[in-house]
C-alpha cells in the first residue's frame, strides 16, 4: 500500500513546511510546529502521518558528532572490482564493517564508493590492509581523505 500512496500523494507548500522542521528537529513537538506554521496540532499529525504512509517520511534520526566520539577522520573510498557480478558479495562483506557507515553503487570508475569513518589515519591503514584488501573480489582502491566538511544541508523541496 505504501507504494501506490506514494504515487499519488502530492506534497503542497504545509507538507513542504512540516519536512523542513522535521529535518533540522525530528524531535519537535507537533504543536510547536503548528504555531511556526500557523496550523492547527491536529492538522500537523494528519499531514505527519499521511507522508509516513505516503513513505515521503521513512524515519526520524538525530546527528551526531563522531569526531567527539573519537572517530573524526572520513574517508571515502573507491572501489574497483574483479568482476562486476560480484556486485552483491562485496556489498554483503562491506555491510558488516563498522567503519563504513554508507555505500553508493555508481556508474563511472568505481562500481562502489563507500563512505568510511574512524579515528585516524593509522586507523584507515590498518582498516585498508585489514579489511578491504582482504577482499578477493576487490581489484582495487582509491582513498579520498576528507579534510573537511563544507556543506551539510537537506534537499530544498
Amino acid at each position: 500500500m505504501r507504494g501506490k500512496m506514494a504515487e499519488k500523494y502530492e506534497i503542497d507548500s504545509t507538507d513542504k513546511k512540516i519536512i523542513k522542521l522535521l529535518e533540522k528537529d525530528a524531535r519537535m513537538p507537533f504543536l510547536e510546529m503548528a504555531r511556526k506554521i500557523g496550523v492547527s496540532g491536529g492538522t500537523i499529525h494528519q499531514r505527519v502521518e499521511k507522508l509516513k504512509e505516503a513513505g515521503i517520511i521513512i524515519g526520524s534520526s538525530i546527528k551526531v558528532d563522531y569526531a567527539k566520539l573519537g572517530h573524526g577522520v572520513v574517508v571515502l573510498l573507491g572501489l574497483h572490482l574483479v568482476n562486476a557480478r560480484d556486485i552483491h558479495k562485496v556489498i554483503d562483506k562491506l555491510e558488516k564493517m563498522d567503519e563504513i557507515v554508507e555505500a553508493y553503487y555508481t556508474t563511472g570508475d568505481y562500481a562502489l564508493i563507500v563512505k568510511i569513518m574512524v579515528k585516524d589515519i593509522n586507523h584507515f591503514h590498518e582498516f585498508l590492509i585489514g579489511k578491504i584488501q582482504m577482499i578477493k573480489e576487490i581489484q582495487s582502491t582509491e582513498s579520498f581523505i576528507s579534510l573537511k566538511q563544507v556543506i551539510d544541508k537537506s534537499l530544498n523541496v
